[in-house]
């Protein structure tokens, strides 16, 4: 028997700074941590009084101790550099921030433009309108693009995928900018931090993996949590290269940094740096670890031996750049304008208390502001040629290959737009057919994926937040919608309104129904119900090869996200379609009368239109159906809903799919509350059963509504009382 030992692709390094890096850093280098770090520990500090004395609602996440990395490795970065971080992000937010301003001269008063930020980010924190989310992302969502700050993330990992995106935006652009997450040794084990590891590696994205190993998530130690406390080594897993530094020491950090960035400028793909720090306080709040028994004091007392602020005046001092009083002073200093800025932004009350100032709160009927665009992008685009009868020469397509067609020619006229998912690039256009052609005609834009969607779902996400492209994303099957959840929901669809709601995040997912094709309880989900509860998204469910062209130019021009359904049952069907227009669009509140009638309304949409027409046209009932079209609460056509209800008094809505994820409870009762007064009985509905469709074929066509049950729903609710 032979064995050999298998060596990793790549190296994994120990870096440490040594005295000579100190003598012969640039001496701008130096001073601008200093006061960096000064500033963000008085900041860290003033958040921590105010949260003890009540006026920070929520959760203060200081990072305290850990100033060292974040400035060491943000100094190393240029203006066009992005990054993101997690729930602790206060430091790295306010390091980007303040060098996005440029370098900080520790002996010079500090600049209203400093002030300002220092300001603005208090406020969020506080939760108040002057925040740079008008007070709604708080401690642990700070986000200003200006200054390359991408957004940090309460989701444990949740903002890795985000930040790929960006990379791969840099990269497409041509530049040689990069990209940068910052996240904990928690996140380490989450499976979209290593979902994306291997994205990134395997495309080679300028990303840099910045691990802030505090020894602890929240109580659980590095130790309990995995096998290989290295984490650097986990670039091993990826052939990504990494370094492992002492966080405390700011130089060592700044150098590892440099190294993983010449790695990323240069095209080589992925980097991971691992930074040991310590947090001297507890995950939130102003006491120490201790004092919830997780801790030692004597453990504490020796990482605050080591304060990376302690380190830098004293490399300041050696160097001659600072005296020792003019390094206490720049401490001094910040503390009087964090004192200022605090005063700012309370009041005392007759006890001589502090509290909030009201001014200062924002508006109650904020509230849902930004939850979504206004659609103003759509107002200039060219309206669908007719819904009855098209002024124009028609041709007769089959819908799946329309689909490939309309994206074709959006990808042709759009060089922004690109598509990604699994399989699309092969099996001549994906498991259906629906991207044929497509990485033929533009091989940089057509990517096929790894079975990651955490990993590509949120890499999509964060290039649609970035701006510069417009992605198209695909899941072969709605299912896999739960796989992706935090980004598809926590991440992508909260994003505009969480991060104040002026940001734009135009992305389509496209994906389809297969109901009734027998691949069982994992495969056949109608997402429909599941996103309509989920603010942030619009819902489109084409039924015919015409909508489709209208409502995917739509989608695509929106700078909202869009969820596309598709329905594999249409995806044969024969419809009509321009034979030289594929640019008209069919916006959002705009649903069609498919058959007029008098004595009751379906609503409906996908493939149980065509269902519906079959069910009403075999009882020659006088019903009108409607079909949706868009069915997201701020896009549905109340107008058309309530025009046909008014005339009919009645009734039905109809979903093929089961009653858990059900799309018709929603839509019922905004029937019920919105038309009570013009209805001559309760809501009906069609729908699945409460489970999901089996692999049987009688068990699965008994868990799915369709013609039959539209029927007897119809005969019901006209029969005579």
């Amino acid at each position: 028997m032979n064995e050999m030992m298998l060596m990793p692709a790549t190296a994994c390094n120990a870096l440490e700074s040594s005295p000579d890096d100190w003598d012969t850093v640039d001496a701008r280098v130096l001073c601008s941590m200093a006061s960096s770090m000064h500033a963000i520990r008085a900041f860290e500090e003033t958040v921590l009084q105010l949260a003890s004395e009540g006026l920070v609602h929520g959760p203060a996440h200081s990072s305290i101790g850990q100033e060292g990395a974040a400035v060491g490795s943000i100094l190393a970065l240029r203006a066009d550099d992005h990054i993101n971080g997690s729930h602790r992000g206060h430091h790295q937010f306010l390091a980007k921030a303040l060098h996005f301003l440029g370098p900080l001269d520790p002996r010079a008063e500090v600049s209203p433009a400093i002030r300002d930020v220092l300001h603005r980010a208090l406020a969020e924190i506080m939760g108040l309108a002057p925040g740079f989310c008008r007070g709604r992302g708080g401690s642990m969502h700070l986000r200003w693009r200006e200054a390359g700050v991408l957004g940090t993330n309460a989701i444990v990992g949740g903002g890795v995928p985000l930040a790929a995106g960006a990379a791969w935006a840099h990269k497409h652009a041509g530049t040689d900018a990069v990209a940068v997450t910052y996240f904990g040794d928690g996140a380490v084990n989450i499976g979209s931090v290593l979902e994306t590891m291997n994205l990134a590696s395997a495309w080679k994205l300028p990303l840099l993996f910045f691990i802030e190993n505090n020894q602890y998530a929240v109580a659980t130690t590095v130790a309990e949590s995995t096998g290989e406390p290295r984490l650097a080594a986990r670039g091993w897993g990826f052939a990504i290269p990494a370094w492992r530094v002492d966080g405390m020491d700011p130089l060592a950090v700044y150098l590892a940094t440099q190294r993983a960035l010449a790695q990323l400028r240069k095209g080589g793909g992925a980097a991971i740096v691992e930074a040991d720090v310590y947090r001297f306080f507890h995950q939130n709040g102003p006491l120490p670890g201790s004092a919830f028994g997780y801790r030692t004091k004597d453990e504490e007392k020796a990482w605050r031996e080591r304060d990376p602020l302690s380190r830098i005046d004293r490399a300041v001092v050696a160097r001659g750049l600072l005296a020792e009083d003019e390094a206490r002073d720049v401490r001094l200093r910040y503390q009087r304008v964090m004192e200022q800025v605090a005063g700012d932004l309370t009041e005392r009350t007759a006890q001589d208390s502090r509290r909030v100032r009201a001014d200062l709160w924002p508006r109650p009927e904020f509230r849902d502001v930004g939850i979504r665009g206004e659609l103003h992008e759509l107002e200039t685009l060219p309206a669908a040629p007719g819904e009855r009868a098209p002024p124009t020469t028609m041709v007769r397509r089959k819908f799946v290959e329309v689909i490939a067609a309309v994206i074709a020619r959006r990808m042709e006229a759009d060089p922004r737009i690109l598509i990604l998912g699994e399989d699309i690039h092969r099996l001549r256009g994906g498991t259906n057919g629906a991207t044929r052609g497509l990485r033929e005609r533009f091989p940089d834009r057509v990517l096929g994926t790894p079975i990651s969607e955490n990993a590509f779902a949120g890499l999509a996400g964060g290039i649609a937040m970035d701006g510069r492209f417009r992605p198209i994303v695909e899941f072969m099957y709605p299912d896999f919608v739960w796989v992706a959840a935090d980004q598809v929901f926590n991440q992508i669809g909260k994003a505009r309104h969480m991060f104040g709601g002026d940001i734009d995040v135009p992305l389509v997912l496209r994906t389809k129904v297969a109901i009734g094709t027998g691949y069982g309880s994992q495969h056949s989900m109608d997402p429909a119900g599941i996103f309509a509860s989920c603010p942030g998204w619009r819902i489109a469910a084409p039924s015919t090869p015409y909508d489709y062209v209208g409502i995917m130019n739509a989608a695509l021009a929106c700078r909202d996200p869009v969820l596309v359904i598709e329905h594999v049952e249409l995806y044969p069907t024969v419809g009509d379609v321009p034979a030289t227009n594929l640019d008209y669009c069919l916006p959002p509140g705009r649903a069609i009368v498919r058959r007029s009638g008098s004595q009751a309304t379906i609503l409906t949409y996908l493939s149980m239109v065509a269902h519906s027409l079959q069910a009403v046209a075999d009882l020659d009932a006088d019903v009108e159906v409607v079909d949706l079209r868009w069915l997201d609460r701020a896009s549905i056509d109340w107008e058309t809903i309530e025009r046909s209800v008014r005339k009919t008094s009645r009734v039905i809505v109809v979903e093929q799919g089961a009653q858990g994820t059900s799309y018709g409870a929603w839509l019922a009762d905004e029937v019920h509350r919105r038309l009570f007064d013009w209805l001559d009985g309760p809501v009906e509905r069609v729908t699945g059963g409460e489970a999901s469709p089996s692999i049987s074929k009688v068990l699965e066509r008994a868990a799915y509504a369709g013609r039959e049950e539209i029927v007897a729903a119809i005969e019901k609710l006209l029969r005579p009382a």
